[in-house]
């Protein structure tokens, strides 16, 4: 593996973190049902992922239900916060987990519905092509900031709002990495502190070098991809539903374009849907 970004090893770790987070995410949405509350379905991410050793986080797991999914009147970090609104049938819901296990981070987001939902079907299918736009242009090398406006482009030329720009600092990515863990593992709401340690780091660290850790549409983020993994998280919504993968990208400094961008797994949920559905077709 070329400079900058961790070894087969390191990736094998990362990898398998991040289908852990994904076997969770699908084994709580399967036991959805109406009723269950945002903070249920954030409890029960937790406990699955504790039962299989899962101590510390990058962030404790969220849930978001209904036009939340849109983050529909957000106006402050706490609305992030799981609630009380009860899931219905038809409704939209959004898991966003991000566990650290073995030294290892991963950062998730998955996007179902409550029973059948023809425009949430469509506003995931349409999520295909934000990845492919993203994995594209890092290979090109073109600023983050530039590739942020192209997915904001996309997504008016696809009738979708821009949700992710509701998060703070309007970001599309962060950097994530390797964290060493401890039996005792605290949070800063709702953040692992160990985490944040490590992405203020490499915030002095990039302010120095002219870069920075968070994919965002603001200045800071007007330079080339940095070598390293970025949690992705392109966020459509539409009147009230919110449609959202998050996943992660490995950078490094090849000069090979295959090898100097690609995503970390091609089999996950949202892709082995999008497969499916082309062989269907």
């Amino acid at each position: 593996m070329t400079t900058g970004v961790p070894d087969e090893a390191d990736l094998h770790g990362f990898r398998e973190v991040q289908r852990l987070a994904y076997a969770c995410a699908e084994a709580v949405a399967a036991r959805l049902v109406p009723g269950v509350t945002e903070r249920e379905a954030a409890r029960m991410q937790r406990e699955w992922l504790r039962e299989r050793g899962v101590r510390d986080w990058f962030h404790l797991p969220f849930a978001w239900f209904g036009d939340r999914t849109a983050f529909a009147g957000f106006r402050i970090p706490l609305q992030f916060f799981p609630t009380g609104r009860r899931l219905e049938p038809g409704m939209p819901f959004i898991l966003d987990l991000a566990p650290l296990h073995g030294g290892f981070t991963a950062d998730v987001g998955y996007a179902g519905c409550l029973g059948p939902n023809p425009l949430h079907d469509r506003m995931a299918a349409d999520l295909e092509e934000h990845r492919a736009l993203i994995l594209r242009e890092v290979r090109e090398r073109r600023p983050l900031r530039e590739i942020y406006e192209d997915v904001d482009r996309l997504m008016v030329r696809q009738g979708y709002a821009n949700r992710h720009r509701a998060y703070p600092f309007g970001v599309i990515a962060h950097k994530v990495g390797r964290v060493r863990e401890r039996r005792f593992a605290p949070h800063l709401f709702g953040f692992g502190t160990r985490a944040l340690r490590g992405l203020a780091s490499d915030a002095v660290h990039g302010h120095r070098e002219g870069w920075s850790p968070l994919w965002s549409p603001y200045r800071f983020s007007d330079h080339p991809p940095r070598p390293g993994l970025w949690a992705v998280e392109p966020h459509l919504g539409f009147r009230g539903t919110g449609v959202k993968f998050e996943e992660l990208l490995v950078v490094t400094d090849s000069r090979d374009p295959q090898e100097s961008a690609f995503w970390l797994d091609d089999d996950l949920p949202h892709v082995r849907r999008w497969r499916e559905e082309r062989a269907a077709a």
